[in-house]
């Protein structure tokens, strides 16, 4: 056995498989350390390793465990864009072809699933038979059990009887017409009867959520116990896919799951990570505090997902210290209130400046602030308020490390700010601060403008995106490559302003139109109009409210 499998050590026992077991590959297109550090991968495949019904192997970039001869199942695990590449890599060096209406009888059903495909599956779509939307909790059991009822069927009959299973979306059995081949979506309808005109994304509603299946040393996070605390975000910041996508916010029962799981993993490590979009706002945060600061855990090193600004407390500080972390992340977007009330970030700069000084006096040495440019409406004056803040939090805190991480505004599929480009002078903004902030000894670091355009370009990307993809993979994962790319192909598909800059219009047929989202459109359109309240009137005459004035148009 290879020696990152012999590292490992199971939390779920892996069923025997059964004489007639379904050949089965799950794979995870990157290496081992960064799949296995995944926790939506390790519980899916313990959800697949403990039926009986299903021989399950695992596939990594750089390994794998001994592979079926003719696997019946082909699924991946997909949580960041640009990995598309690696899928398309693992497929070719299993002889099977990439695009799914090139596969016969003898290849296996290609499936995918995680956060990437269930926010926006259409740029991958041509890839895969089947997609798998929302949470594996209700779409796994459900997905393996219709399989097996067609297992014996043709493969248009299997394709046909899947897709009637909710949340099970088959995209070679709708299609897509646009209104040029430059042009938006004209419509995306079903091309037979039975087959349903909206794709039911499935959301579990329990209060039993993800907890870690295996632990490693092999890990990225070397021996950590992994456990989801809340799912989704209550604060519903207009942009934020994490929030929107996975509505409604779920918290982990205190008694009956969480502790039982915390107590489950630190049997074997004692290294625990606390996960969710916004950890201390499960209702029971405090009590967990408590629990945690009993003398049995005194040697667990505890690390924390980034938390709510207002929850920082001395004892919130205190805990970590004592569990060994000195850290502490949050998202604070903008120092300019106007910009927050935009987004619905309901928080004021006193709230930041009291979480330094908590976070200060509680002991902790670092705190990293996220903030992000190009958020629609943006003024030269928002980004002057930024680094006011900034400054104002290291006086306040005098000693604490002062990081600021900086994204540039991407829109998210099934946000009120989907309709939004890219700020076409978000760049600039990056720099500026740049140059503003690290001569106040403010560690600044901006994340790649170009990746953010390549994110963007996926994130609003339609199936026209396919060939695109395959192109820009050859010439490398840059935006020059893909930029070559619609070069390449011009003539065959939108530009790359259509994806990226321009602003959609309400009534445009958006590639995502077909998957239901948590809230329906009324309701982000609803939500868009509370964010425009707080607009600033435009001037023509300065250049970057002009580029403002395109980009907050009303869609």
């Amino acid at each position: 056995m290879n020696s990152s499998f012999a590292a490992e050590r199971l939390l779920f026992t892996p069923a025997t498989p059964i004489a007639d077991a379904v050949p089965t590959i799950f794979a995870f297109p990157n290496e081992y350390s960064v799949g296995i550090t995944s926790l939506g991968y390790q519980v899916v495949w313990a959800t697949l390793a403990s039926r009986n019904d299903l021989q399950v192997s695992r596939l990594f970039t750089d390994l794998h465990e001994p592979l079926p001869a003719q696997p019946e199942l082909l699924g991946f695990s997909l949580s960041w864009e640009l990995d598309y590449s690696n899928i398309l890599s693992l497929l070719e060096s299993l002889n099977i072809p990439i695009r799914a209406a090139d596969r016969s009888a003898r290849h296996p059903l290609v499936f995918g699933g995680g956060p990437v495909l269930t926010a926006n599956p259409e740029p991958f779509a041509d890839f895969f038979d089947l997609i798998l939307l929302g949470d594996g909790e209700n779409l796994l059991d459900d997905f393996i059990a219709a399989y097996q009822e067609v297992r014996g069927s043709d493969r248009p009959s299997q394709r046909r009887q899947l897709a009637r299973i909710p949340g099970i979306y088959v995209p070679s059995l709708y299609e897509v017409r646009y209104v040029s081949a430059e042009g938006a979506i004209a419509s995306i309808q079903p091309i037979e009867v039975g087959v349903p005109a909206q794709i039911e994304k499935q959301t579990y509603r329990g209060n039993t959520l993800s907890a870690s299946t295996v632990v490693t040393e092999k890990a990225a996070w070397e021996n950590i116990y992994m456990v989801e605390v809340v799912r989704s975000c209550p604060e519903m910041c207009r942009f934020c896919l994490a929030s929107y996508l996975t509505l409604p916010f779920r918290t982990a029962s205190l008694e009956g799951s969480l502790i039982p799981a915390i107590e489950r993993g630190l049997k074997v490590t004692r290294r625990l990570g606390l996960l969710g979009a916004s950890v201390t706002q499960h209702p029971e945060f405090e009590a967990l505090l408590d629990h945690l600061n009993q003398s049995q855990y005194d040697s667990v090193r505890l690390s924390l997902a980034s938390v709510r600004t207002n929850t920082v407390t001395s004892k919130l500080a205190e805990t970590l210290v004592k569990h060994d972390t000195r850290s502490i992340t949050i998202a604070v977007e903008s120092g300019s209130d106007r910009l927050r009330q935009v987004i619905n970030k309901k928080l004021t700069n006193d709230e930041i400046i009291q979480a330094a000084t908590s976070a200060r006096s509680g002991g902790l040495s670092a705190l990293k602030l996220y903030g992000m440019v190009g958020i629609p409406s943006e003024e030269p004056d928002d980004l002057e308020q930024t680094v006011e803040m900034l400054r104002a939090v290291k006086r306040a805190a005098p000693g604490l490390r002062l990081t600021f991480g900086c994204s540039t505004f991407v829109p998210k599929s099934h946000t009120p700010f989907q309709w939004f480009g890219v700020n076409l002078h978000a760049e600039k903004q990056l720099k500026l601060l740049q140059k503003q902030l690290r001569p106040q000894g403010i560690d600044f670091r901006p994340e790649s403008y170009s990746w953010s355009v390549i994110q963007a370009l996926i994130s609003r990307g339609d199936r026209r995106l396919s060939t695109l993809l395959e192109l820009a993979r050859h010439y490398g994962d840059s935006l020059g490559s893909y930029r070559r790319a619609f070069k390449q192909l011009k003539g065959q598909l939108p530009d790359l302003d259509f994806y990226v800059h321009e602003t959609w219009s309400a009534d445009q047929v958006l590639p995502w139109s077909h998957i239901q989202s948590a809230l329906p459109q009324a309701t982000l359109l609803k939500h868009l109009d509370s964010a425009k309240d707080y607009f600033l009137p435009v001037s023509d005459t300065n250049p970057q409210t002009a580029d403002a004035k395109l980009t907050t148009a009303r869609p």
